[in-house]
């Protein structure tokens, strides 16, 4: 990320951040340096990436302690956090599914 931020490179993180304390790290960051903050949430039933973990194999396959671990800690994801555009995703018939996002209460 330090060489996105020397260069005003756009950049993506790809990762798991499910608490506010993690998103906030990466989001004060960016702030700081002027860059849009554009979240998308994935909204998927734990059942679902269960079933989805089930036919991973090896390096891929993620241990069950592992997706419940983070399902404990999600925190939606609020506009207050810093956010300038927040996505809601789907998974419907293997398609994603892409709504804009409304705090809940």
């Amino acid at each position: 990320m330090e060489a996105c931020y020397a260069t005003q490179s756009k950049f993506v993180v790809d990762n798991t951040n499910p608490s506010k304390a993690e998103r906030e790290v990466i989001i004060t960051m960016a702030k700081e340096r002027h860059y849009q903050i554009v979240g998308y949430f994935f909204d998927t039933p734990v059942r679902d990436a269960l079933a989805r973990n089930e036919v991973r194999t090896g390096k891929d396959k993620i241990p069950l302690p592992g997706i419940l671990g983070c399902y404990k800690k999600l925190e939606l994801p609020q506009f207050a956090e810093g956010f300038d555009i927040l996505y809601k995703v789907k998974i419907v018939d293997n398609k994603f599914i892409i709504e804009d996002w409304e705090d809940e209460i």
